[in-house]
């Protein structure tokens, strides 16, 4: 059938098929701005203006929008290099622009707002963005950009961003300089978050003069095409023939097929290959995305005749559309032998619990018979004996739980053979050049005849760190010879692809009677789920994060890794830290309160500081070369602590004034903290490798195979390289994550991309800069290149006379001795700088109902130099909103067969932008030795202190002690009903 409509302007007759949605058909005719999420309607990211309305378009047939005018975010585009629209303008500028997955919609949402509410409050802003979800940026850049955009419109001038936005105009380097001033006001009136830089001097920072592009909240380099809703992600993309498949999924946790039989869905007109576990080689793997060789246990297959959690993988299907890919899965006959399942950790370990992993070729299992993936010990001193000698033993067990990444772009990959017949594989992944190397043996393929391509990533958070559904694409399109696209549902995301490790924590601690932590002794069962992806390095992680933050000379990490009917556990922003933090934190404050110490006080005597080792790191191997431990280079966490209590006025925990709210009776507030430390990349393994060219016009091209997943490290690696260089940002074009055309990297995970790949990526410029400097001289005429300088475009000799980039470029190309100004550098590091944070929350407890209701965030964070710290800040405000998820309202449901009941966003709450509490980030500056610039990591560590500061605060408030994840009202109730 065709349909009739406007379409940004223009008349337009589309073909459809009757019960087609129409965000395919938008789809399928090029209007990539529109983006599927879910199928449900609640992500919003499918969004257009239908009549000026903002109306998703996955829950809408095309045959409804007939005679009706539809206007999305390609109509704002005014051409390649025209000025942007004011609210794509604003959304750039502000730095609202992460993943940029979600951007169209929020533009759209925007501009509907102001054209009928041109100076909106904060309230209306935030109530007009609720109904596109976002995960990465916590709404606090986007609704600045939308107060930037109504000023805009209305003719006003606006203030430059960095000034706006909290960061001194001489820039982050300056602000180091400096000696203390008061706060810098935040981003503009009425908005709630105040990010800014803490002020103090560091008498042993070695700055190396100014910097004109590093330390500067420059405009990222995605940002035009991500605003403008460019084709730049995986599914945005077309190739003639292309195939849909579509995954037949296990409704049981725990069965054999006895019986498969896909010759009905095979006769299926349009059905093009169905393949089952008879179908494929069997061949063992893990598909956690790490580097060579993965970690045990390897114990899964691409199909397998045993199924171990509800939504583990039966068939794959590829056919001519999705729908009937769809009717095909309807069409194979399964018959299961049902197993008894397990799904609580501790039960699966019991002798008679049902064994999960009893195939014979499964390699390094710990102990199948007892469902134990992974075993862990690490030892420093003596526990034993020191809790022995300890004045105070506490002993507490934590328990938390499991929750989903949430990108809003679920997975996708297309395979397809190229004109050489080599496999390229373009997918949404964290980690390329891992997924080239592991899906070659599932596939019978050499590496050489792989290419992977990374296009841009709409939120990964460590769920896209796995080679989770590549194989099964590229499998179709060697059976069929076609192009196929495989995209999980919604649905699939909860029960097919990773979430965070739930664990069971029991610590103890000894204590000597001046506050001083003499031993930590901590045990953890992990719940791997179905198989051991990740489970023996988000562990370690998690007793790493539990035992580094505290001086302590005796420590002992005891851990299993423990198999479940669960879906699958993996990397999840934070990797371990939220879990170890959260019972480690929580401990602290417990024993701060039994023994009448200040919390604060009592941290800040016992946490580490620059100079000192770290044992644990050496024991579980993420010392210096796995023998000696990391040694702190650089430490903020003291101004951290001192910013984050000033901000949020921690002095009114004493006043018994401002807990009661005489209008709210049944409401109590309360104050909660909680300190944080995180790594910087893994030390002696992650390596990054770039390399930079010159252009004829004095430009460069760098490429790099480090992986920008919203995070901003395309514009920071683009900085690092434009400040060595001398020259703009503009003038670096930045190129990542091809597996054929850019340098090796390890992928974006472990907070690793600024460090290490931003190592890369200054060595190599480096070399470049002294290549610029020997044409230099040559040009010049001069003995040596004593003395020359790179600045604005120009080498400039101690004499006052320059040469352009551009005619240097010129005179190596074209003129003489010519050669190509390029270079290629590698970089590892065997030191993983810790970046510290002090977290703070303030919350409302109702207790009536035991509602807690989180009023305000603070998070101080020493990140060293922050590259750039509008993007640094963004990743704080982000991180802290989905930390407070996990922290109060996130949670994987299960029913008794164990299957998953939040597979919608509907029921599976994360914030809207109308919901979350009052942010405040605050950068405090430090300088990192062993880094770019002085730069450690900041993605990561705004994971990991919201839940003890909430749970912290909600003791503070009314006296209950949550000690599992997450603080729902039924549980914070009966708690009370206990006092």
């Amino acid at each position: 059938m065709n349909i009739h409509l406007t379409l940004n302007g223009v008349a337009r007759t589309l073909a459809c098929e009757p019960g087609e949605t129409l965000l395919s058909v938008l789809r399928r005719n090029g209007v990539w701005s529109v983006k599927h999420g879910c199928e449900t309607g609640e992500c919003g990211a499918c969004s257009v203006l239908l009549d000026g309305k903002l109306t998703p378009t996955c829950v809408m047939l095309a045959a409804q929008a007939d005679g009706h005018a539809l206007e999305t975010v390609e109509a704002l585009d005014r051409g390649p290099g025209a000025a942007l629209h004011p609210i794509q303008q604003a959304f750039a500028e502000t730095g609202a622009i992460q993943c940029g997955y979600c951007t169209p919609a929020m533009v759209l949402a925007a501009k509907e707002l102001l054209s009928r509410t041109p100076t909106p409050t904060e309230a209306e802003i935030r109530d007009a963005l609720g109904g596109v979800l976002c995960r990465c940026t916590g709404y606090v850049k986007p609704v600045e950009a939308v107060q930037r955009a109504a000023a805009i419109l209305r003719g006003e001038a606006v203030p430059p961003i960095d000034a706006a936005g909290g960061v001194p105009l001489e820039g982050f380097f300056d602000a180091v300089r400096r000696n203390p001033e008061p706060d810098l006001p935040g981003p503009g009136d009425n908005v709630l978050t105040k990010p800014k830089v803490a002020l103090f001097t560091f008498p042993t920072v070695d700055l190396q003069g100014a910097t004109e592009v590093v330390g500067k909240p420059e405009v990222k380099v995605d940002a035009v095409k991500l605003v403008k809703g460019k084709p730049a992600f995986a599914d945005d993309f077309d190739l003639p023939g292309m195939l849909h498949a579509a995954m037949l999924t296990s409704p049981h946790a725990h069965a054999r097929i006895k019986r498969i039989d896909a010759s009905k869905a095979r006769a299926l007109p349009g059905v093009h290959a169905v393949l089952t576990y008879q179908d494929v080689p069997r061949v063992i793997y893990a598909s956690g995305g790490q580097s060579w060789p993965n970690p045990h246990p390897w114990d899964q297959v691409s199909l397998d005749s045993k199924v171990r959690h509800v939504g583990d993988r039966v068939a794959v299907v590829a056919a001519e559309s999705p729908e009937i890919a769809r009717e095909a899965l309807k069409l194979i006959e399964v018959e299961y032998e049902v197993l008894p399942a397990v799904f609580d950790p501790l039960e699966t370990m019991k002798p008679g619990a049902p064994i999960i992993h009893d195939e014979p070729d499964a390699v390094g299992i710990a102990d199948a018979e007892h469902n134990i993936a992974v075993k862990i010990h690490a030892a420093v001193g003596d526990v034993e004996k020191a809790l022995a000698e300890s004045d105070y033993v506490f002993e507490r067990t934590y328990r938390v739980h499991q929750v989903q990444q949430a990108s809003i772009e679920p997975h996708v990959v297309v395979t397809y053979w190229d004109e050489d017949e080599r496999l390229v594989i373009r997918t949404s992944t964290q980690v390329p050049f891992h997924v080239r190397r592991m899906i070659a043996p599932l596939i019978g393929l050499p590496v050489k005849r792989i290419r992977v391509i990374k296009p841009r990533i709409g939120g990964g958070f460590g769920g896209k760190q796995e080679m989770l559904i590549e194989d099964l694409c590229a499998h179709l399109t060697i059976a069929t010879g076609r192009p196929v696209r495989f995209e999980y549902t919604r649905a699939q995301e909860f029960t097919s692809a990773r979430s965070r490790h739930p664990m069971v924590i029991t610590f103890r601690a000894g204590v000597m009677r001046d506050g001083t932590l003499h031993a930590l002794d901590m045990h953890t069962v992990s719940n791997t789920g179905a198989y051991g992806t990740h489970g023996l390095t988000v562990c370690s992680v998690a007793g790493l994060r539990g035992l580094a933050t505290y001086r302590c000379n005796n420590l002992r990490f005891d851990a299993q890794v423990v198999y479940t009917n669960i879906p699958t556990p993996g990397a999840f922003r934070g990797y371990g830290a939220p879990q170890g933090e959260f019972a480690l934190e929580s401990l602290m404050e417990e024993i701060a309160e039994a023994l009448n110490l200040d919390p604060v006080e009592f941290r800040l005597k016992n946490a580490v500081r620059s100079g000192d080792p770290i044992p644990i790191t050496a024991a579980l191997g993420e010392g210096e070369a796995g023998r000696q431990p990391q040694i702190v280079q650089s430490c903020g966490l003291e101004q951290c602590v001192t910013q984050g209590a000033a901000a949020i006025a921690w002095d009114r925990r004493g006043d018994p004034a401002w807990r009661v709210d005489p209008k709210r009776p049944y409401i109590r507030r309360g104050l909660g903290m909680a300190v944080c430390m995180h790594g910087t990349a893994i030390p002696g393994l992650d390596m990054g490798a770039a390399s930079v060219k010159m252009n004829d016009d004095g430009s460069f091209n760098v490429l790099v195979g480090g992986t920008d997943l919203g995070t901003g490290s395309d514009t920071v690696l683009a900085q690092i390289a434009a400040e060595t260089l001398g020259v703009p940002l503009n003038d670096i074009i930045i190129y990542s994550s091809d597996t054929d055309f850019t340098p090796f990297d390890t992928g974006a995970y472990a907070s690793s991309t600024t460090y290490i790949s931003g190592g890369a990526v200054k060595k190599a410029a480096e070399q470049v800069r002294e290549q610029i400097l020997e044409r230099a001289k040559m040009m010049l005429k001069l003995e040596t290149t004593e003395g020359l300088h790179l600045r604005d475009r120009c080498v400039v000799a101690p004499d006052g006379r320059s040469v352009t980039l551009a005619d240097i470029a010129l005179n190596s190309l074209h003129v003489a001795d010519q050669k190509q100004i390029m270079a290629t550098a590698s970089h590892m590091s065997l030191h993983s700088p810790p970046p510290f944070g002090a977290q703070y929350a303030e919350v409302e407890v109702d207790t009536q109902t035991g509602q807690v209701t989180v009023t305000k965030l603070v998070m101080a964070v020493d990140c060293g130099t922050a590259i750039n710290p509008r993007t640094a800040q963004g990743q704080i405000e982000g991180g802290l909103v989905q930390a407070l998820g996990y922290a109060v309202s996130e949670e994987m449901a299960y029913d008794e067969q164990g299957r998953v009941l939040t597979t919608r966003f509907g029921d599976y709450r994360i914030f809207q932008a109308n919901e979350v509490p009052e942010i405040e980030a605050i950068l405090v500056p430090t300088y990192e030795p062993s880094g770019p610039y002085g730069a450690k990591a900041v993605a990561e560590i705004p994971m990991d202190g919201v839940a003890p500061a909430v749970a912290n605060a909600v003791y503070d408030a009314v006296g209950v002690r949550i000690r599992d994840l997450p603080l729902t009202p039924e549980k914070v109730w009966r708690a009370l009903q206990n006092l």
